[in-house]
């Protein structure tokens, strides 16, 4: 009988010691990594995966979370055109509770609600690359896409001598990044009335494949290999190269004025062929590591600007060598990217 009470009272005794312990852990901030040193956890969700525009944001997502010591979590549909899957994936974010979100997204209306109820969920969503109607947001970080569509439109307009036809291939409706793009080359193309748009409301869509689609009937319709066609521009990565294919197959590439937006290592090899004019950069490692320094800093009661506008150069075969402009074409991807 003894020892019964003594056995009972020795794991009474366990069980509060045990309980005192467990109490004495504080418990887990949202965002927080189970098992590892509490850090702020930040969503970071690009409009796609596959571009060489997206690597070079997700490098410098990297490199700002190692400085201002948060974990990023690097998340975002393989196509440009999966708008549900990058819903599906702010409203999983805001379940898991992350500290913050980082979001590109793919369209200015259809975001505006997961925004919000990541916000309303007290979690910080930064925008960047592309705006959003509903200004639910704590900062956008981004090009001034306007007056860097203007570059193109002014660049084209000299290289035309301020007279011939032009055509724009437009990306996708709804994508506000591009859409700035296109109206800030009309803006410049509008200071020649000599220059003529004979297209500007065809859309290449989401990838290479189905803009070199687009572009092959739109060069046919304006009979471009008949002379019809003096200048062409394309507002982003996939579009230029949809363009750059179309063009060459029907060995019109250096035979008319084209200017293209972003960089990849084929669109460069055809700027110092001759087959494309010009390429206006944006700076994606910078917006990346923007983007997720102001989160870091707002969670962490630092004042941030609203408008963070990350820059855009005007590339030909002129400045390419340009150690500021060589960085831009090929930013130290493997460096952070290589790391992971």
């Amino acid at each position: 009988m003894k020892r019964r009470i003594f056995l009972v009272g020795a794991f009474c005794t366990l069980s509060a010691l045990l309980l005192a312990v467990s109490g004495c852990h504080k418990k887990a901030e949202p965002g927080a990594v189970p098992g590892a040193p509490a850090k702020l956890r930040i969503a970071v969700i690009p409009k796609g995966t596959t571009h060489e525009f997206w690597k070079a944001v997700h490098a410098g997502a990297l490199k700002a979370a190692r400085e201002v010591d948060v974990d990023v979590v690097w998340k975002g549909p393989l196509k440009e055109d999966d708008l549900k899957s990058q819903v599906d994936l702010v409203e999983s974010f805001t379940a898991q509770a992350v500290a913050g979100i980082v979001l590109a997204p793919l369209n200015d209306s259809a975001l505006g609600a997961p925004v919000k109820a990541a916000q309303a969920a007290n979690i910080p969503v930064v925008i960047f690359d592309s705006d959003l109607k509903d200004k639910s947001y704590v900062s956008f970080v981004a090009t001034d896409n306007r007056a860097a569509g203007k570059l193109a439109g002014e660049r084209m307009g000299k290289l035309l001598n301020g007279q011939g036809n032009v055509l724009v291939l437009r990306y996708v409706e709804g994508s506000a990044s591009t859409t700035n793009r296109e109206e800030g080359f009309l803006d410049g193309i509008r200071e020649f009335p000599g220059i003529k748009i004979v297209s500007d409301n065809r859309f290449g869509g989401a990838t290479t494949e189905s803009a070199h689609a687009a572009s092959e009937n739109l060069l046919l319709a304006l009979n471009a290999q008949k002379g019809a066609v003096n200048g062409v521009f394309t507002p982003n990565e996939s579009t230029t190269f949809g363009m750059l294919l179309a063009l060459q197959k029907a060995e019109l590439a250096g035979k008319l004025h084209f200017i293209g937006f972003d960089a990849s290592e084929k669109l460069i090899t055809a700027v110092n062929a001759g087959q494309i004019d010009a390429l206006v950069l944006q700076d994606p490692m910078k917006m990346g590591y923007l983007a997720v320094k102001t989160v870091a800093a707002h969670l962490r009661k630092q004042a941030v600007e609203a408008r963070i506008d990350t820059g855009a150069t005007l590339v030909d075969k002129s400045n390419l060598a340009q150690p500021e402009v060589a960085a831009l074409v090929k930013p130290p991807l493997a460096e952070w990217l290589g790391a992971q």
